[in-house]
Parts: C-alpha cells; sequence; structure tokens
C-alpha cells in the first residue's frame, strides 16, 4: 500500500485555514476593542467555534479522497 499525499496536504491546507482565519480575526481587533466586554467575549466565542466547520469535508477528504459522504 502506498502512502497518500491528501493526508500532508490536508495537514498544510488546515494549517493555512487556521492562519487564515486568525488574521482575519485578529485584524478586527482595533474595531473590536470599542464594544462591550461581554460582546467582545461571543465574538471570539462564535469564531472560534466557526472554524471548525469545515473541518469535516476537508477530513473526509484526506481520509477517502472525497468531499462529500457516500449515500
Amino acid at each position: 500500500m502506498t502512502p497518500s499525499w491528501r493526508k500532508p496536504a490536508g495537514a498544510l491546507l488546515l494549517l493555512l485555514l487556521i492562519t487564515l482565519w486568525a488574521v482575519l480575526v485578529t485584524s478586527l481587533s482595533g474595531t473590536l476593542a470599542r464594544w462591550p466586554a461581554l460582546v467582545q467575549a461571543l465574538f471570539y466565542l462564535v469564531t472560534g467555534i466557526i472554524w471548525i466547520m469545515p473541518l469535516k469535508p476537508l477530513l473526509r477528504w484526506m481520509e477517502t479522497g472525497r468531499w462529500r459522504a457516500e449515500k
């Protein structure tokens, strides 16, 4: 069995996704600093969870080579 190139490629995509998301969220820090603390906390909680959504298809692709689950 030959090793799949999808796992290293997927790991790199995952790191890229996390980096881009972190840059995007931190670029808003100047604006967010003027928001009330509870609203900031809610924003960071939501954005901290949202980045996880694309992981399932990415991990599925890394394992099977398909982006969607078979029916």
